[in-house]
C-alpha cells in the first residue's frame, strides 16, 4: 500500500483565467498539492478547474478571502499585470508562498514593494519566468557554460510577435496606465534571457520605439479591461485589417533597446508586434564563436535547434555544429510543466532552478527604464538598484544563475 503525502498544501489562484490556467498543473493531490480556491472577475469559463480538481473549487471575487485565510498556504497570482503589486503584497504579507506570473509588476516602485513584502516571516516568492525552462534556451545556456563561444561579449535578440494585434492590442496591454509598455509584458522574458546569457544585469539602457500601425486601425470595441485574447483570424493580417481593438492604444508597437551590462557585455533587444511570423531569435557572440537558435521550441511539426559557428567562413547557413532540441510535451514547448514542477519542488525544499526574485525585478525594471528612454528622445537611463540586486543574487546562490 503506497504512502500518502506527509502534508497537504492548500492552493488558491488569484486570476484563474487566461495565463492563470497554468496553475491547474499544480493540482497533484497524490503529492499533497490541492487547489481549493479561485478568485477572479468572473466565475465563467472555469469548468476545467472542476474537471481537474474533481469538483468546483470555492470561487470569490474578493482576493482578501484568500490572502486572509490562514488555511491557504500557497497562492498563484496570475491576475492582470497592473494588479500584481496589490495581490502579491497581500499574499506575501500574510506569510504565504506565492507564485507570481511575470512581469513582476509594471512599475519600479511596485517591484520593490513586492520584494519588501517577500521579507515577511514565512513568506516565499517565486516568479514565473517560463523561458528559463525552454529547452532551446537551456541548451544555449549550457553551451555558454561549456565555453562553446568563449567569453560572451554580445547578445542580440529579435522578437517577432506575429499575433500582436490579437494578443496585446485588444485588452489592457495596449494602455500605458495598465501596462507601462510591452517591454514588460513581452520584453521581460527576453531581457531576463539576455541577463542570463550575458551573466550580468543591465546597468544602462537606451531605447527607441514608435506606435506605428495599430493606432491607425479605426475599428475599436467598447472599454473592457478584462477582454480576453482574441482568437487569431486569417483576416487579421495585414495588421490594418484588425477589428475590435482596444479603444485606448498608447503603447508602442515596436521597440528597440541597447543594453550595457555591468560586466561589459553589450546587448540589443528588438520587438515588433505586427510581423507576419511569430518567433524569437537569439544570437550570442563570444571571443571564440557565435551561436543562435532556429525556432523557439520543438514540436511534432517543427524541430528547433541551436547552431554554432566557430571557424572562419564567408557564409555557412547552418553553422559548423548543430544541436537539435528535443520535443517536450506541454504548453510553451514543455516549459510550463517544467516550471510548475520547479515551483512545487520549491514549495517542498526551498530550492529553485528558475529565476531568482531579484532577477525578475531587474528584467521588469529594465523594461520600465527602456520605455522611459524611448519616450524621452532616446536619453540613456541608468538602472536603479543594480548593485543591491547583484549582491542579493551572489548572497543567495554564490554565483549569477
Amino acid at each position: 500500500m503506497s504512502k500518502g503525502p506527509d502534508k497537504t498544501h492548500r492552493i488558491a489562484v488569484i486570476g484563474p483565467h487566461r495565463r492563470g490556467a497554468i496553475s491547474r498543473m499544480a493540482h497533484q493531490p497524490e503529492r499533497g498539492f490541492v487547489i481549493t480556491d479561485l478568485c477572479g472577475h468572473s466565475g465563467e469559463g472555469l469548468e476545467r478547474y472542476s474537471e481537474r480538481c474533481g469538483g468546483p473549487p470555492h470561487f470569490t471575487r474578493d482576493y482578501r478571502e484568500i490572502t486572509e485565510n490562514p488555511e491557504i498556504e500557497v497562492v498563484f497570482v496570475c491576475s492582470p499585470d497592473y494588479l500584481h503589486r496589490e495581490h502579491a503584497c497581500a499574499a506575501l504579507e500574510a506569510g504565504k508562498t506565492v507564485f507570481l506570473e511575470k512581469p513582476m509588476a509594471i512599475r519600479i516602485e511596485d517591484c520593490d514593494s513586492i520584494l519588501k513584502a517577500a521579507e515577511t516571516p514565512g513568506a516565499r516568492l517565486y516568479v514565473g519566468h517560463n523561458m528559463r525552462f525552454f529547452p532551446v534556451m537551456r541548451k544555449m545556456r549550457e553551451l555558454i557554460e561549456e565555453g562553446a563561444v568563449g567569453e560572451v561579449e554580445a547578445v542580440w535578440c529579435r522578437h517577432f510577435v506575429g499575433r500582436g494585434g490579437d494578443y496585446y492590442f485588444k485588452n489592457y496591454n495596449s494602455e500605458r496606465e495598465y501596462s507601462t509598455s510591452l517591454l514588460l509584458q513581452k520584453g521581460a522574458h527576453d531581457i531576463d534571457m539576455i541577463h542570463w546569457f550575458g551573466g550580468a544585469f543591465t546597468r544602462r539602457v537606451t531605447g527607441m520605439g514608435k506606435l506605428s500601425v495599430f493606432n491607425r486601425v479605426t475599428d475599436r470595441r467598447g472599454p473592457d479591461l478584462y477582454a480576453d485574447r482574441a482568437k487569431p483570424q486569417p483576416e487579421g493580417y495585414p495588421p490594418m485589417n484588425q477589428r475590435g481593438l482596444n479603444p485606448v492604444i498608447d503603447v508602442e508597437d515596436h521597440n528597440m533597446l541597447l543594453l550595457q551590462l555591468e560586466n561589459g557585455v553589450q546587448a540589443c533587444y528588438l520587438e515588433c508586434f505586427y510581423t507576419p511570423d511569430y518567433h524569437r531569435n537569439y544570437t550570442v557572440i563570444g571571443t571564440e564563436g557565435r551561436m543562435e537558435n532556429y525556432g523557439d521550441h520543438s514540436s511534432r511539426e517543427h524541430e528547433a535547434s541551436v547552431h554554432l559557428w566557430n571557424r572562419h567562413c564567408t557564409y555557412e547557413e547552418t553553422g559548423h555544429e548543430v544541436f537539435p532540441v528535443p520535443v517536450v510535451d506541454g504548453t510553451h514547448g514543455g516549459a510550463d510543466p517544467l516550471m510548475i514542477e520547479d515551483f512545487l519542488t520549491f514549495i517542498e525544499t526551498g530550492v529553485r532552478c528558475g529565476a531568482e526574485p531579484v532577477a525578475a525585478r531587474m528584467a521588469a525594471v529594465v523594461g520600465c527604464c527602456g520605455a522611459e528612454s524611448l519616450r524621452d528622445g532616446s536619453r540613456p537611463v541608468d538602472i536603479p538598484g543594480v548593485a543591491a540586486a547583484r549582491s542579493s543574487i551572489q548572497e543567495d546562490s554564490g554565483a549569477f544563475r
